[in-house]
């Protein structure tokens, strides 16, 4: 199963990804990115959905 990376120096807070995949992100006002669990298979899709439009490029998705 990929894994998330998240780059909190990249991230500016635009929470594109929780809007893709709130079960899976948060972005708390005037903060960065959190990862809220580990990824499943049913979140894949949405999961790449929320690395592809993340607009500082600080998510990627990696395989083990």
């Amino acid at each position: 199963m990929p894994r998330v990376e998240v780059d909190e120096d990249l991230c500016q807070g635009h929470a594109m990804c929780s809007l893709e995949a709130p079960d899976v992100f948060e972005v708390p006002k005037h903060d960065t990115v959190q990862l809220l669990r580990d990824i499943t298979e049913a979140d894949l899709d949405a999961v790449r959905l929320a690395v592809r439009h993340c607009p500082t490029g600080a998510l990627a998705l990696k395989e083990d």
